[in-house]
């Protein structure tokens, strides 16, 4: 067990390889879009999420059901605060471009990721918070974002709500309410355990998740000259995403490490296969390309903040130590 918990631990100080191998391996591969991918990627998320909620009680859950506030701010940042932010971005690097504004839009309105449960365990986060909120988030989607975008836009988009929820049930809820029960039931004795084999396998299938979902944009992303410009405009949407989610958690007055590090990965993470899909099949082309580049930014630069945060002074302080005593 202290050999699988060793090379949990080394996993988890080299993610960024983690991430850069997954993607690599992903856009070289580039198969496209595949039913047993989509198979794949419910399995894998549905056991990583088990696993991460294997470390977590219902005790903590409870304790943030009971501050229906936390989740709540999240999510107004997530969707009112950062699609400001990136109509904004669109307007200053695209002020004649109308499609590719709407394609920032897009990626900045999309549900939260279900991998920021995982970079939120990572770094000890409050695991707790980023599964109310994912959960939240994945019912709030599909009755918001169609009227967003009718709003916005003017055009209606329809989004399968009993398809979502299922899903959510499958990836998110069932396996999170399964394993904390199951933390509860043995009074935690199974905690070492996902700190050890389980979080090595969880990595591995995050490796996975990250892979399969490189290999179904990548025939989208064509290489070229022009390209440049989209990325720095990316790359800087990704950025503001993780710097909203920091700066966010300080309207709480002593916020906790934890809390600030699972915000940081909720706020700032998007789920870009179901981005890209809303772009394709309902506006023109163009529209996805910004969306679909999210991918070579969001785990590189969520494996960077993971290796800097080990650095920092909050991987010094308990998860629910406050910053100013």
């Amino acid at each position: 067990m202290d050999r699988f918990a060793g090379w949990n631990r080394w996993l988890a100080e080299h993610m960024f390889l983690v991430v850069l191998s997954a993607l690599l391996i992903g856009f070289v591969w580039s198969p496209g879009p595949n039913a047993l991918f989509n198979t794949l990627l419910v399995a894998l998320f549905s056991y990583m999420t088990f696993m991460t909620a294997l470390g977590t009680s219902m005790r903590e859950f409870m304790r943030i059901l009971n501050k229906p506030h936390m989740p709540l701010w999240s999510l107004f940042l997530v969707h009112i605060v950062a699609p400001a932010v990136a109509w904004a971005i669109g307007l200053i690097f695209y002020p004649d471009n109308f499609a590719m504004r709407l394609g920032f839009l897009i990626t900045a309105s999309i549900p939260v990721g279900v991998t920021s449960i995982m970079w939120t365990s990572i770094i000890n986060g409050d695991v707790a918070l980023g599964l109310l909120v994912v959960t939240l988030d994945t019912f709030i989607v599909p009755v918001w974002l169609p009227a967003f975008f009718l709003a916005i836009v003017g055009q209606a988009v329809h989004i399968d709500f009993w398809h979502m929820a299922l899903q959510l049930l499958i990836m998110v809820t069932g396996p999170s309410l399964a394993g904390m029960l199951i933390n509860d039931m043995t009074r935690g004795k199974l905690t070492s355990f996902a700190k050890s084999v389980g979080g090595l396998s969880a990595k591995l299938s995050m490796f996975g998740v990250i892979l399969i979902n490189a290999a179904v944009v990548g025939p989208d992303i064509h290489w070229n000259i022009s390209l440049v410009k989209m990325l720095f405009a990316v790359l800087l949407l990704v950025v503001c995403g993780y710097a909203l989610g920091y700066f966010g958690s300080y309207i709480y007055r002593n916020p906790s490490p934890a809390t600030i590090g699972a915000m940081i990965y909720h706020v700032g993470m998007r789920n870009i296969s179901f981005g890209s899909v809303i772009a394709v099949n309902y506006f023109t082309p163009d529209v996805a390309i910004p969306v679909t580049l999210g991918i070579l930014f969001q785990q590189p630069l969520a494996a960077i903040i993971g290796y800097y945060w080990s650095r920092s002074k909050f991987a010094q302080m308990g998860p629910d130590e406050k910053l100013y005593k």
